[in-house]
């Protein structure tokens, strides 16, 4: 296995990434990065929602049954999981950066392609390929901030960082209500479309490369001390000054060291939270205005009382950050159990708007606020040379839960299952991965003891250098 030469003798006075930014402040340079991934999450929330909020009127238009929008649904979200697998390991190799830039391209287009759907095969396809660029996005976006971060604030700014998409799904309900009834549900579409491919451009000019990435290749060490002096501006480094990223270069298949050094169980305990978490949330996210809309609200307010879902995983994004900072996996346990109850509480609150809104709400800050804690924690368990894998494959296994959710829900629709039974089979997922969370706290407790260096991995946040 082949070493970092921040690992041999010579590179003794070298300087060590993760060392500085860890004995710096947050600073302007880092909020901005946070910001600019934070807004390409915003447009990735945005679109991967959008569908949702338009079923009913699309629906509508097509004179479809109930429930014939669940493939189209899976299509996108398969899409989603082939490009959170595939574009991991590729910035792995080739960097985030250019990942970032091309997944963003890729989904504006995508969504733009969408006005001209006609049919459900011609809006599956569209939605698919559309999802390979939003799956992208993410992982390397994570990635990213997370490798710009001090670790003792590596959760809460990813968790913050993650807040943009949990915006942007909930912004595509409120402008989906404002929308659909003036211009029609493409128009929908048109803004989605247009707003990434407007963002490519800022992303192609100020975007930088992550600067663990940049050290652990080694090839630009005069694009590293230009990044390290915008994160200190007070700090100058001398030309010719090496600059190093103490952890061993991992050569061959990414996906391989997955489950290497030690990292097995974390991997597929962090899987199935991810198939459990995303499961439930696209099943709600996708279904709640529509089975809203039957139980008697208009288009437009079913849209926004759905929307309370993400309004809600906004705050509990906000309000979990330090919570998962400080307790890990044994919080998101308990994030996940009290949104099973939640889950199921959505089912029991009849026709009343309010309790329907308040339960909706609390299921949104538990489940979409603890997808934020795991993509957070997801993104410290793996080092540099494996983390864009890591935190895609992690994502793409999750997207396979996503896929089956929507179907599921349409199944149990088709099946005129009752909306109490609906909303109480939803709050199992969420029991499951606040068992899967537990797991990984009690593999962390058992390794805890456990040096990095001996290969097994650390699970707790900004414990990998």
């Amino acid at each position: 296995m082949a070493e970092n030469p921040a690992t041999t003798p010579d590179a003794r006075d070298a300087i060590d990434i993760a060392s500085f930014i860890d004995g710096q402040p947050v600073g302007r340079f880092q909020i901005q990065m946070l910001l600019t991934c934070a807004a390409v999450l915003f447009i990735d929330g945005f679109d991967t929602q959008a569908i949702g909020y338009v079923a009913p009127a699309v629906a509508q238009d097509w004179k479809l049954a109930r429930g014939a929008l669940g493939p189209v649904f899976g299509a996108g979200l398969f899409g989603l999981m082939i490009g959170a697998l595939v574009f991991g390991p590729i910035a792995d190799r080739i960097g985030r950066r250019r990942i970032i830039i091309l997944c963003t391209a890729a989904f504006g287009v995508g969504t733009l392609a969408t006005i001209f759907a006609s049919d459900v095969p011609g809006l599956m396809t569209i939605r698919f390929l559309t999802g390979l660029g939003l799956g992208g996005a993410m992982p390397n976006a994570v990635a990213l901030t997370s490798e710009f971060s001090p670790h003792r604030r590596r959760a809460t700014m990813v968790m913050t960082m993650f807040c943009g998409f949990v915006v942007g799904a909930a912004t595509g309900g409120l402008l989906a209500a404002a929308l659909i009834p003036a211009f029609g549900w493409r128009a929908v579409f048109v803004v989605g479309g247009v707003m990434p491919l407007l963002l490519v451009l800022f992303l192609a000019v100020w975007l930088p490369e992550s600067v663990r990435f940049l050290a652990l290749s080694g090839r630009a060490s005069d694009g590293v001390a230009a990044l390290l002096a915008r994160i200190a501006p007070s700090v100058r480094h001398p030309t010719g000054t090496r600059f190093v990223v103490q952890e061993i270069k991992l050569p061959g298949i990414p996906v391989v060291h997955l489950f290497g050094g030690g990292r097995a169980w974390a991997s597929l305990f962090l899987w199935a939270l991810f198939f459990m978490s995303l499961l439930d949330l696209h099943l709600l996210s996708n279904w709640l205005p529509t089975v809203l809309n039957e139980l008697g609200a208009s288009v437009s307010v079913a849209a926004i009382i759905g929307s309370m879902l993400q309004v809600g995983g906004i705050v509990g994004t906000f309000a979990l950050g330090k919570f998962i900072d400080r307790f890990s996996f044994r919080a998101l346990a308990l994030t996940y159990g009290v949104a099973a109850v939640a889950v199921a509480a959505i089912g029991f609150s009849g026709h009343s708007i309010a309790l329907t809104t308040i339960a909706i709400f609390c299921a949104g800050f538990c489940v979409v606020g603890g997808q934020g804690g795991s993509n957070a924690l997801s993104a410290t368990l793996y080092p540099t040379a494996i983390r864009s894998t890591g935190v895609g494959w992690a994502l793409g296994i999750g997207r396979v839960g996503s896929i089956i959710g929507p179907l599921v829900g349409g199944m149990m629709l088709a099946a005129q299952m009752s909306s109490q039974s609906v909303f109480v089979a939803a709050a199992v997922p969420a029991l499951c991965a606040s068992l899967a969370a537990y797991a990984l706290s009690r593999l962390a407790r058992e390794q805890e003891s456990t040096e990095p260096a001996t290969g097994a991995v650390p699970l707790t946040p900004g414990s990998i250098p």
